[in-house]
């Protein structure tokens, strides 16, 4: 593993698929132009609006989708990760999956998010992510790059289930990728925190994506997109503007962290 700049791009999807991958190319192109080598995208990237509406055009999006995201990473010749796009497992249902991309456009990693967001929030949004989604069964890999680290993948509402990064701890994990869509209301109370403790409790990386700003209707997403350090430190944040967060993910940081605190070696319970 070396020393490289990753990006965590922030965006405003919205329900349509063209508008939202222009957008992402953009977004791209400005994290290669700063030095970025691993780049994610949010949850939703490629699409965010009603979820009959999404399900409706779900054949379509998750085809340009990945084309997308193999036809970034050749261009550009970086690892991009798709933080999340359906893919139809039937009529009704499809798969929120992340793909991870090396720049030669090869798949290296794939994960169907396994925890969905069914909840009521007090602002008035309801969310029944279960409608339209099937989970997925299996936990999510780590990718062993030799030059980028042990890339582990999640998607947004995982971050409530710490089982699940130290599922990805277990298997080495330097990395944790958290793409997410967070609304404004959970955010701005529980997204920073989470994620810290997801970098502190595992000694890790955390790289989050995220959306920001007003989709469709009264939906609204929290922003900061953020890059953490194995020591809990905010790195980055793009704040609430569409954007990027770019900062450096170092090695001898990570060593030197794990060497301050092992904690990852203290652990009584497997």
């Amino acid at each position: 593993m070396k020393s490289y700049l990753a990006a965590a791009i922030q965006m405003t999807s919205v329900p349509d698929l063209h508008q939202n991958l222009a957008q992402a190319e953009e977004l791209i192109d400005l994290a290669v132009r700063r030095g970025a080598e691993l780049i994610g995208l949010p949850e939703n990237f490629s699409f965010l609006g009603e979820e009959a509406e999404k399900i409706a055009q779900a054949p379509q999006i998750a085809q340009e989708s990945e084309l997308f995201l193999k036809t970034m990473a050749q261009r550009y010749q970086v690892t991009m990760l798709g933080g999340g796009f359906p893919i139809p497992v039937s009529e009704t249902q499809a798969y929120n999956t992340a793909l991870l991309i090396d720049p030669s456009g090869t798949e290296l990693a794939r994960y169907h998010k396994v925890h969905l967001f069914d909840v009521n929030l007090p602002d008035g949004n309801t969310y029944q992510e279960s409608s339209t989604v099937r989970a997925g069964s299996d936990l999510p890999p780590v990718y062993a790059s030799p030059d980028l680290g042990q890339l582990g993948l999640s998607v947004c509402y995982d971050v409530r289930f710490p089982e699940l990064y130290r599922h990805l701890s277990r298997q080495g994990a330097d990395v944790l990728f958290i793409p997410a869509a967070f609304t404004a209301y959970t955010g701005k109370d529980h997204w920073q925190v989470l994620l810290q403790a997801r970098a502190i409790e595992n000694t890790a990386y955390v790289i989050a994506p995220a959306q920001t700003g007003r989709h469709y209707g009264i939906r609204q997403s929290h922003g900061h997109a953020v890059i953490i350090d194995p020591w809990g430190t905010v790195i980055a944040d793009a704040g609430t503007k569409v954007g990027i967060a770019i900062a450096e993910i170092n090695p001898q940081r990570l060593e030197q962290v794990r060497g301050q605190m092992p904690s990852l070696q203290h652990r009584v319970f497997a």
